[in-house]
């Protein structure tokens, strides 16, 4: 029982220091405030230079990933089945519509249209043949040499001879086809992929891809625009499937020597991204860019368009994003955030945040403390004050 009786004692003291330190803690803080606030009040106002947002009549330009696409991209199949006897290119090499790239054993198709030649001869050779008889024979029974019945069979196996030379001729360009398919040529100009299929493999129309082509030029890329931006481009053109002007940028920040051409859009928001894929055309003569490479692509409107704009010097970025210094309604410094559509010379152009009117602190900015009082003075009194402290 004398136990218990202590433990409760402890426990009530614990509990009334618990409550002293917080007090205590409250009070240092209030303490700190009042201090913080107090110095705030005795540190004199920071000098600052104010200006008015403006408008400015400027193209908007969207960026975008991108990704680089071959305008066609070919399988090179075989059309016929045969040992694949030679290859005439390297992995790797540019080649042109119409080269040959693989030969397939020739012999039994050579051998199929040989005889399929001779065949068109030997009926050649019978027709002619029947067309003498059915000459002699048209004399004959208009004199009743012959009976008509002898007259029409003959006739019949006249026709039944053109027919057959008809038949054989195709067979022989059907064999021809089939002959040609021994060289495997390249459909179009492009660059050869890896060989999936070696020399000395027996192939089939069924046998897959035996390698690639990649046209390089021209050359696409496709791009997601979000749907805000598209109706932001569109809205500055009269026509929503106008060519637009773009610019390419490799990985490395690098700009790419020729501009391309939008020239296509996709006829629905995907709803998983909520953006429309839109492709440009690029020529390629040097094959710099390659099928499936990641660039970024920035996309330019045909009109100009009034947008509020900021000086990049007023503009300041942290974590949460980029923002400048507004008044509040006790004219104190305040932070403001921005969205940002890419730069016009000198300046932002601000998509969200702000609008024509808006008064920011233009020089001055890093001093600035929000809620702290600011001495506004004119550009030239700024320079001054700044060349006095340099001295």
């Amino acid at each position: 029982m004398k136990n218990r009786l202590i433990y409760k004692i402890l426990l009530v003291f614990g509990v009334i220091f618990a409550a002293v330190l917080v007090r205590l803690a409250i009070a240092n803080k209030d303490m700190l405030t009042a201090v913080i606030f107090h110095k705030q009040k005795e540190r004199p106002a920071v000098t600052v230079v104010v200006d008015t947002v403006k408008e400015d009549d400027v193209i908007p330009s969207f960026e975008a990933p991108g990704r680089v696409v071959s305008k066609y991209q070919v399988s090179i199949m075989a059309r016929i089945s045969g040992y694949l006897q030679k290859s005439y290119f390297k992995e790797g090499d540019y080649v042109k519509a119409g080269e040959t790239l693989f030969l397939i054993e020739p012999v039994e198709y050579q051998n199929a249209s040989n005889v399929a030649g001779a065949n068109i001869q030997n009926i050649k050779a019978q027709l002619d043949y029947a067309n003498k008889q059915l000459v002699r024979a048209e004399e004959l029974v208009k004199q009743d040499y012959i009976a008509k019945s002898r007259y029409d069979e003959i006739l019949a196996n006249r026709n039944a001879l053109k027919a057959q030379l008809d038949a054989a001729k195709s067979t022989y360009n059907d064999s021809n086809r089939n002959l040609s398919y021994t060289r495997v040529k390249a459909p179009v100009d492009g660059r050869i992929g890896i060989i999936d299929v070696t020399v000395g493999n027996y192939v089939t129309p069924a046998s897959g891809s035996l390698t690639t082509i990649n046209s390089t030029n021209p050359i696409y890329v496709t791009f997601p625009l979000s749907s805000d931006d598209f109706d932001a481009v569109s809205s500055a053109s009269k026509n929503t499937n106008e060519k637009r002007r773009v610019e390419l940028y490799f990985k490395n920040g690098t700009k790419y020597d020729l501009d391309g051409v939008q020239d296509f859009l996709d006829n629905k928001v995907d709803i998983s991204t909520g953006t429309v894929t839109l492709r440009a055309t690029f020529e390629n003569p040097e094959n710099r860019l390659i099928h499936g490479e990641f660039v970024t692509i920035k996309l330019f409107a045909n009109k100009s368009v009034k947008v509020p704009v900021v000086p990049l010097i007023a503009v300041q970025e942290n974590q949460e994003g980029k923002y400048v210094y507004t008044f509040d309604e006790n004219n104190m410094p305040k932070i403001t955030y921005v969205k940002v559509g890419g730069q016009s010379g000198d300046n932002w152009i601000i998509k969200e945040g702000l609008k024509a009117g808006d008064k920011i602190i233009l020089e001055g900015v890093m001093k600035v403390i929000p809620g702290a009082p600011v001495k506004v003075v004119s550009k030239e009194e700024y320079k001054k004050e700044k060349a006095a402290e340099e001295e």
